[in-house]
Order: C-alpha cells, then structure tokens, then sequence
C-alpha cells in the first residue's frame, strides 16, 4: 500500500468516528432526555386517572365501596392507589412507604372525612412483554461504529488510490521507453476524473508512440535516400579513376548528384523548422499575384513536357505571411500536379477568394492517389505506387501541409472523378501583422 492509500484512509477513518459519535452522542443526549419527559407525562397521566377513580367511589359510595372497589381492582400494569386517614392508617391496612410521593391528593368525603389519597407507581419489570430494557454497554455501539468505519475507510481509500497506483507503473514503463502502455482497460469501467485522466495518458502515449515510429521511419528514409546518391557519387568516382578518357562524363554526374543532395538537404531543413514550429519574418503578400507567378513558371516546365497548365483568379487578397514558406507550399503543390499529370492533359489552379479566406484548388489529371492514402501522401518520404517513377523526394506535399498550418490554413486531397488529383488549400487572410513582424 502507498502513501496515498494510508493518507487517505486514516483521515477518512478519524473523519467518519468522530462524525459518527458526535451524531451518535446528540441523538442519545435527544433521546434521552425526551423519554424520560414521555415516561413522566405517562406516569403523571395515569396516576391521575387512578386518583380520579378512587376520589370518585370514596365521594358517591364513602370508605366502605372504595375498600370493595380497591380489593377487586386488578393489577394491570398501573399506579395503585392508597387511602390514607388522618390518623395515617391505610383503608386496606397497606404500609405507606415514607418517601416523597410526586402524586398525592388531599380530599374530604361526604361524612367531613379528610383522606389523603397517593400514587404508588408499580415496581419496575425487567423481563417480559413492555418491561424496559436495559442499553447495551457503551463499548458496544462504539466498537461496532469503529469496525464499520474502519472497512469504509479501507474500502474507499483503495478505491481511490488503485487508479493511481495504476498510472503511476504506466508513467514509470512509459520512461523506460514502453510507450505500448495502456491503463484505460484496468480502471474497471470507472466513470470519474481519475478515468479521464487514464484516457488522456493512453492518448499521449499512443501519440508519443506515434512520433518516435515517425521519426525513425524519417530516420531511415533519409539514410536511404542520402545513400543512393552518395553511392552513385561514389561509383563514378571510381569509374573516373579507372578511366580518365570519362572524367568529364562522371564529374557532370558527380555534379549532379551533388545537386541532388544539396536539394535533399535544403528541403529536409525547411521541414525540420516547420516541424520545429519556427517563425520567421512575415510579410505584407498579394496571394493571387504570388500565386499567379508561380503558375507561369511551372507553365514553362509543363510545356516542355507536353502538358499545360490554365491558371484561374481574379481580384487581390493581401495578407500577412512568410513569403518563403507561403511561395515553398504553393509551388510544391503546384509543380508536383505538372510533374504527374498524364502528358497532353491539363492541370487546373483556381483560386477563389472570401472574406476571410483564400482557397487555391489545383486539379490534375495523373493516375491519382487511392483512397487509403490520401492522408498518407502529405507524410514526408511517402509516395504512392501510382507515381513510383516519377522523380521526387516525398517531401514537398509534406511541406506544404506544415507550412500552410504554420499560417492558420489547410490542405486536403480527393481523388478526381476521370482520374486525377485534387488539392484544396485554404489560407486565412490576416489583414493585421503577426506579432513581432515587421
């Protein structure tokens, strides 16, 4: 048992005795009291009746029907009544007890006779039908009261303190690196805040567990695609050794693979500061016109590859954003439509403004992405078996996700009715600089 569980039980225990015999001690000081006024209302209430009665005989029938009447009076429970003269002899020759007597009568027959009548109650009965019973012994109640607050206690103090024992072995494994921890199937069906809690520590463990798998799965990505182009740098370094009449050929490809690393590298840093949630400097931007040059740009690359591209806005939507990382997600997106869109078709980018917001939707008509991986393509390294051999790294939709969520926007994927691709990005317009822009 920890800490918590002796805490907790032992100010529960101490908490529910000394409610228990304060409320137990007023109710017997009330109880008490109240009977004893009930019994002496009774005793009172009866003792008259029997003084009335004999006062009653002794005036209409004088000493002699009252010796009768006493004499067939049978003992039933109540008072009995003695007649007492001036000379102190009992009519039935009955001892007067010399004690105080709470309930006397002096009265005067018809003859000039001065009687005293008294009120004897009866003998206290100890067993049988009505007798009073005698309390229990006061250690009796104390101990019984004891006992049950001492299993309450014990039984309340676990119930609250199993929960956290539990969370406290899933936070210890969870350091040691067993992020598959899970604590919500051990709160016994529990609907309280310790359960909510369990329910929050699964989800941040499954998320934890979920970005430490991201991370070695980008970890081996980017070995990989790191090696392929130092491998071939390396083979053709070798080639240019065994063969100096190819040195210019193999240093144009050490060139290119060079290139192709220093691409890799710039684009794996722009992701590693989205993912780092780094900001830079914001700009004062017109997005249509941004927009609009890159779609001439990659015009000229979609011409050289038998494709086009028709752009579609109108109007001017300024707004604040980082230019470089704002210009990175629409080219990507933008470029990456001319890169798999089938040769002789179009790629689409429209862009329609609101209010608030900008949306830039660009359609192609490439073999498109299946639906299980919609999601799955803005994940760095991802690419999907439709576009295996078209060039690419796997990084610039995943850039363009995280660079449109540093400002605010969203960037959604659906698969085009005739095959395709579409992407819709909405960006909110910021009519007033960030704080710390210039």
């Amino acid at each position: 048992m920890g800490r918590l569980f002796w805490k907790s039980f032992i100010a529960l225990w101490l908490t529910l005795t000394l409610s228990v015999l304060a409320v137990g001690a007023a109710v017997w000081l009330y109880r008490g009291t109240n009977e004893d006024a009930a019994r002496l209302e009774v005793a009172t209430y009866r003792s008259n009746i029997a003084l009335d009665t004999v006062e009653s005989v002794l005036q209409h029938g004088g000493p002699q029907a009252a010796h009768q009447f006493l004499m067939r009076r049978p003992p039933r429970g109540g008072p009995s009544v003695l007649v007492v003269d001036a000379n102190g002899h009992e009519l039935l020759g009955r001892p007067v007890p010399p004690d105080q007597h709470d309930h006397t009568r002096q009265i005067q027959t018809a003859d000039g006779a001065s009687l005293q009548l008294i009120a004897v109650p009866p003998p206290a009965r100890n067993h049988g039908f009505g007798a009073r019973r005698t309390p229990p012994p006061l250690w009796v109640p104390v101990s019984t009261i004891l006992l049950a607050s001492l299993v309450f206690s014990a039984l309340l103090a676990w119930y609250v303190a199993k929960p956290i024992r539990v969370l406290k072995r899933a936070f210890d494994a969870a350091a040691d690196g067993q992020l598959d921890t899970r604590v919500a199937p051990l709160m016994g069906g529990r609907r309280d805040e310790i359960a909510d809690l369990g329910h929050d520590f699964d989800r941040m463990a499954a998320q934890l567990q979920a970005q430490i798998a991201a991370q070695r799965r980008l970890l081996h990505d980017v070995s990989h695609e790191l090696r392929s182009p130092l491998a071939r740098m390396q083979a053709a370094i070798g080639l240019g050794r065994q063969s100096p009449d190819k040195q210019d050929t193999m240093l144009e490809r050490i060139e290119r693979e060079s290139a192709r690393l220093d691409t890799l590298v710039g684009e794996l840093l722009t992701l590693s500061r989205l993912e780092a949630g780094a900001s830079g400097r914001a700009e004062h931007l017109e997005l249509v016109e941004l927009i609009a040059g890159i779609a001439d740009d990659a015009q000229f690359e979609a011409e050289a590859r038998g494709r086009s591209l028709v752009f579609s806005g109108e109007g001017e939507c300024w707004t604040w954003a980082q230019s470089e990382l704002i210009h990175r997600a629409f080219e990507n997106v933008i470029r990456n439509a001319v890169k798999y869109t089938a040769e002789g078709t179009q790629v689409d980018v429209t862009v329609q403004l609101s209010a608030d917001h900008v949306q830039v939707v660009v359609a192609d008509r490439g073999p498109g992405v299946p639906a299980d991986e919609l999601e799955a393509i803005f994940e760095p390294f991802h690419r999907s078996d439709a576009g295996t051999d078209a060039p690419g790294f796997g990084l610039g939709l995943a850039i363009a996700r995280r660079a449109l969520a540093a400002h605010g926007g969203q960037i959604h994927a659906q698969s085009r009715e005739g095959g395709g691709l579409v992407v819709e990005m909405v960006l909110p317009r910021r009519a007033q600089a960030p704080q710390g822009a210039s």
